[in-house]
């Protein structure tokens, strides 16, 4: 028999399921890639992502044989690159074992880059397994609606709240009601939940007992860190400098200006001047002060930057570097590049008109 809590989710998801293109397809492929564009993401954010990507690569082996630079350009200001990169592999993995989706959660969460809420959406979406997807809207509705106090952060949270989901779940109807809680989660339960309009009111534990904003519980984020970055567009003989960021930082595999990291961003210049790689001619150029980006935020990380523009005269014999490269405008307009620095090319003229 199937849950109250259920069939009234049920229910209001008739009334209220929003008409999104991946709600209409069984095709593990396009489920797969819109939860990976949906992830810490916004759908209004998302929707245009995600049907660049899908006309770029219409299969999941035409998404295998693309060049990472390729899907770095269109995935260029989604963020969280590592999605990105976890996509490409997954998809040359599945390619290399024939083109197949697995069709049941226990092969398909053996993927690489693919955990227990992506399996599960696919598992449920594309083959009606009765799956649960649990992710932070669920976290929230289960724990409001029965007042659940584990803390959701911890370990033990995933394992308590999916036997919770699973006693839920109908087993006929385990795609609708696996977008139907979430949908619940994003239009109804939100984190600022709408109490007087839900169906669920009147039975609900953190309503009756007025912890609707305590609940779920959550102890404290880390601290999020400050950095200081100097970037420095060096422009030579109608080329500039710039380097593809490594793999052991952020925005690993994307396309950047000179930059100097530095515990302040006050004493920039004077700073640069002690860069072993550039301070040695740099008193002789002049630096333009471009408008900085705006603060830019990551999950743990708050990017404070400044920007200069230089125009290196021809007679200069420029140091010679194994990390940076000079390439044409146009080629660094093709690369993929964080979103501070696509910001910081919209917001300066001079800039504009070099790209």
């Amino acid at each position: 028999m199937i849950h109250p809590f259920s069939s009234t989710l049920l229910t209001w998801y008739q009334g209220h399921a929003r008409d999104l293109p991946w709600r209409h397809t069984k095709d593990p492929y396009v489920i797969w890639l819109s939860e990976v564009v949906l992830q810490q993401t916004r759908i209004a954010q998302g929707l245009p992502y995600f049907h660049a990507l899908l006309n770029a690569f219409p299969t999941v082996q035409d998404l295998a044989e693309a060049d990472e630079a390729t899907l770095f350009r269109i995935w260029q200001g989604l963020g969280y690159y590592s999605r990105a990169r976890n996509l490409h592999k997954t998809a040359k993995h599945i390619t290399a074992e024939g083109g197949i989706f697995p069709d049941k959660y226990v092969d398909l969460i053996k993927l690489p880059g693919i955990g227990p809420y992506t399996a599960a959406a696919i598992a449920s979406f594309a083959f009606d397994e009765p799956k649960p997807v649990v992710d932070g809207n669920v976290f929230r509705i289960l724990s409001r609606y029965f007042g659940v106090e584990t803390d959701i952060l911890h370990a033990s949270a995933r394992k308590i709240f999916t036997e919770l989901a699973e006693g839920l779940i109908p087993v006929d109807q385990a795609a609708t009601f696996n977008q139907a809680i979430m949908e619940f989660g994003s239009l109804q339960c939100s984190p600022v939940p709408q109490c007087e309009s839900c169906p669920l009111m009147n039975s609900c534990v953190a309503f009756a007992t007025n912890r609707t904003q305590t609940l779920p519980v959550k102890s404290k984020k880390k601290p999020v860190r400050e950095r200081f970055l100097a970037y420095f567009i060096f422009e030579y003989r109608g080329k500039i400098w710039v380097r593809q960021r490594t793999q052991k930082d952020i925005w690993a595999g994307l396309w950047e200006f000179y930059l100097v990291e530095l515990p302040d961003l006050g004493d920039s210049l004077e700073l640069l001047a002690e860069d072993p790689v550039v301070g040695p001619w740099f008193a002789d150029l002049d630096a333009f002060a471009l408008k900085p980006p705006s603060v830019h935020l990551l999950s743990h990380q708050k990017l404070i930057s400044k920007a200069w523009h230089i125009q290196v005269p021809d007679h200069f014999e420029m140091p010679q570097s194994d990390e940076y490269q000079w390439i044409e405008p146009q080629d660094f307009k093709n690369l993929g590049k964080p979103v501070l620095l696509l910001n910081l090319i919209t917001d300066n003229r001079s800039l504009q008109e070099l790209f």
